[in-house]
C-alpha cells in the first residue's frame, strides 16, 4: 500500500528511501518555496500585463496566448534567480547541498476547457518520467503558483507502481529529444505532434490520487510514479512549477525506484547541477546510465541559446 506523508520530520535519506518505495510526500508552504512561487508569479503577471493570467484565455485568441507563454517559460526556467531559489527550496527541505543536484524547472501552463492542450500548454498524458530517460533515483518536486483544486490537479495512478505498462519508451532517446522535441514546443498549438513515449495498452486510471497542496505547497514523488495532468475543467488556467533532484550517493550506488517497464536510451543526468556551486555530475558517475547509441544530430544537454 502506498502512503502520503504530510509534513513529517523525516531525514532526507529516509524520505528518499520511502519515495523509492512509491510513497508521496506533501510539504506545507514554507519561506523558500513561497519565494520561488512569488518570483514566478511576478514574471507571469508582468507577461500578461493588462490581463488576469488565470482568465486571460477568455480575452484573446489562442495564438496570442501562446505568444505570451512561449517566451515567459524560458525566461523563468533559465533565470539565474530561479536556480538560487530552487537551491533554497531543497535546503529548506533538509537536502544535503553537497550531495543534492537539481535540474532547471518547468513552468507549466494548463488552460481550462480545452483552450490549449498542445505545445507550451501540453496536457501531459499518463506517463513516468523514467520513460523520458530520467534516472531511477530522480525525485520530482511540484508546486502550484496559485490556488488549485481537484479539477485542475495532477493525478497519480498507484496501481501502476506495482505493474508495468507496455509503452513506447523503447523508441525514446534523450539526446534526440534535446535536439528536436524540446525546442519545438511553441510550434504546437492545435495538436501536439512530437513523438513521445506513451502507454500502448488501455489503462485503468480510476481511482486516482489527487493531492491538493496550498499555494507554494510541495508534492515530492518518484520520477517512476505513473502520473497525468487532469483535464482542466476548473474555468481558470493553472500555473505550476516542477523540478527534479538527485542525490549523488544514490546515483553512484544505483539506488532508486524499481524499473517496471522503461527501455529508453540516453540519460538526463547531465542536466543536474549541484546546489552549492552549480557544478554538473562527473562523466564517470553518468557513464553507467549512458545507454544506447548517441544520434549524430543529438545533444547531450539541451541549450536553448543554440537552438533558438
Amino acid at each position: 500500500m502506498l502512503s502520503i506523508y504530510a509534513d513529517q520530520g523525516w531525514t532526507d535519506e529516509a524520505r528518499r528511501s520511502l519515495i523509492y518505495q512509491g510513497h508521496i510526500f506533501l510539504r506545507s508552504p514554507a519561506p523558500a518555496a513561497t519565494a520561488l512561487c512569488n518570483f514566478a508569479q511576478e514574471l507571469i503577471e508582468e507577461a500578461f500585463t493588462g490581463h488576469d493570467p488565470l482568465t486571460a484565455q477568455y480575452d484573446m485568441p489562442v495564438q496570442q496566448f501562446v505568444s505570451i507563454v512561449a517566451p515567459l517559460q524560458p525566461r523563468f526556467i533559465h533565470h539565474p534567480r530561479t536556480k538560487d531559489l530552487i537551491a533554497d527550496v531543497l535546503l529548506e527541505a533538509g537536502c544535503d547541498p553537497e550531495e543534492t543536484y537539481f535540474d532547471v524547472p518547468r513552468l507549466r501552463v494548463m488552460s481550462s476547457s480545452g483552450y490549449l492542450t498542445a505545445g507550451v500548454g501540453y496536457q501531459l498524458h499518463p506517463h513516468r518520467d523514467t520513460w523520458y530517460s530520467a534516472p531511477a533515483s530522480q525525485l520530482n518536486w511540484w508546486l502550484p503558483i496559485y490556488d488549485m483544486e481537484p479539477r485542475n490537479a495532477m493525478a497519480f495512478h498507484p496501481r501502476y507502481w506495482y505493474e508495468g505498462v507496455r509503452n513506447g519508451s523503447r523508441d525514446f532517446n534523450y539526446y534526440a529529444w534535446n535536439s528536436g522535441g524540446r525546442k519545438d514546443a511553441a510550434k504546437e498549438i492545435n495538436e501536439d505532434t512530437r513523438k513521445q513515449p506513451k502507454a500502448e495498452e488501455p489503462l485503468e486510471l480510476e481511482p486516482d490520487i489527487r493531492p491538493i497542496p496550498a499555494r507554494a505547497g510541495t508534492i515530492v514523488f518518484s520520477g517512476a510514479q505513473l502520473h497525468t495532468t487532469v483535464p482542466n475543467t476548473s474555468g481558470v488556467t493553472r500555473f505550476s512549477i516542477d523540478f527534479r533532484s538527485v542525490n549523488r550517493a544514490d546515483v553512484e550506488a544505483g539506488r532508486g525506484a524499481p524499473n517496471q517497464d522503461w527501455e529508453c536510451t540516453g540519460t538526463s543526468l547531465r542536466d543536474f547541477m549541484r546546489c552549492t556551486d552549480r557544478e554538473r555530475l562527473p562523466e564517470d558517475v553518468i557513464a553507467p546510465y549512458d545507454t544506447g547509441p548517441k544520434p549524430a544530430d543529438g545533444r547531450l544537454v539541451y541549450k536553448p541559446a543554440e537552438v533558438g
